[in-house]
């Protein structure tokens, strides 16, 4: 989740309507509490009433983040150098909506961020509040506990107790995924960001845990990859047959017992992971993390270095958004796959 100049945007808040107003307060207020939590690790570690716990996983946490910057190229600065105890399980609520027969997102825009695909809450009260009103609206709507967010470089981003229990490759995934928004971040295009961000974990992760020799873990992380991937594709089909069930000519009627059928068939398939209640924003929240890490994927094998993959990323970012092409032969040229944001 990008917050880039949330400070800066308070600056607007007699712009808008109440609404706005509120929705700016509670996110400069939310921000600035996490940074006012933050204490630098060492002062962590040097306090007595520091549990072992806590010690084991800030000093793991501390050789991740120094690693990411010395093998991966990942900024070196001063985010993930302190740590934060929020009491609460997430730091953030997302609430993701899309119409009732339509399988892409409501964007959210706002001044400086640009346009995403979704509305960040730091309070989970509000949160659903939010998402009630959308659903009066006719919206469909999914909520989402979030550990973690960025701030694009603006802020020196704290570790945070929603993620530092996470065992050791899902902290670095995180620490990873987290600063990969700092090195590319297009304005506008959340699943662009996103799936960037996915690609740089996973790497990261996989040469982090050789570099360890911690071969069974390695193992598990790619079982799991390999179960996300199966799920990802899943939830991408049934996004495509949904699509085109919903471009048809069929009454709304028929359109939701198929919608229904399709979500049935993902339950079936992968259990409580997938809501009861039919939802394209439910869907929509899966796409936006996976939909374009195989392109990705691809640009990184051809680019050779990690260095090089983060250079041509740029590249993409810098252009408009309906003019991004990814290589897809192996001399670089353009494979003339476009893909318009959102």
């Amino acid at each position: 989740m990008s917050w880039r100049r949330g400070l800066a945007a308070a600056l607007l808040l007699l712009a808008g309507g109440c609404e706005s107003i509120g929705y700016y307060r509670q996110a400069v207020a939310g921000h600035l509490n996490v940074m006012a939590s933050a204490r630098p690790i060492d002062a962590w570690l040097a306090d007595p009433s520091t549990s072992a716990a806590l010690r084991a996983r800030l000093e793991t946490a501390r050789r991740i983040r120094q690693y990411a910057s010395r093998e991966l190229g990942l900024p070196d600065n001063g985010s993930y150098l302190a740590y934060a105890d929020l009491g609460r399980p997430f730091v953030v609520w997302n609430v993701f909506a899309a119409p009732e027969f339509a399988v892409e997102p409501k964007k959210e825009c706002f001044p400086f961020t640009g346009c995403v695909s979704y509305r960040g809450f730091f309070s989970e009260e509000e949160a659903r509040r939010h998402a009630a009103q959308l659903r009066e609206a006719g919206y469909d709507v999914h909520v989402a506990g979030v550990p973690a967010y960025s701030t694009l470089g603006w802020f020196d981003d704290p570790l945070l107790s929603s993620f530092i229990l996470y065992s050791d490759a899902q902290l670095a995934r995180l620490i990873f995924h987290e600063l990969a928004h700092q090195v590319v971040y297009a304005s506008g295009d959340s699943t662009f960001n996103e799936s960037f961000a996915v690609v740089v974990e996973e790497e990261g992760v996989r040469r982090w845990l050789e570099t360890e020799g911690r071969s069974a873990e390695l193992a598990a992380f790619r079982a799991a990859q390999a179960r996300r991937r199966e799920f990802a594709a899943g939830v991408e089909a049934a996004r495509e047959r949904l699509k085109s069930i919903y471009s048809g000519s069929l009454s709304k009627e028929r359109m939701l017992e198929l919608k229904r059928g399709e979500f049935a068939r993902l339950r079936a398939e992968y259990g409580a992971i997938v809501p009861a209640e039919p939802s394209n924003a439910f869907l929509a929240s899966i796409s936006l993390y996976t939909q374009l890490v195989p392109e990705f994927e691809r640009l990184l094998a051809e680019s050779g270095s990690l260095g090089a993959f983060y250079v041509r990323v740029r590249e993409l970012a810098a252009t408009k958004a309906e003019y991004r092409r990814f290589s897809g032969t192996r001399d670089g040229r353009t494979a003339g796959r476009t893909r318009p944001s959102g």
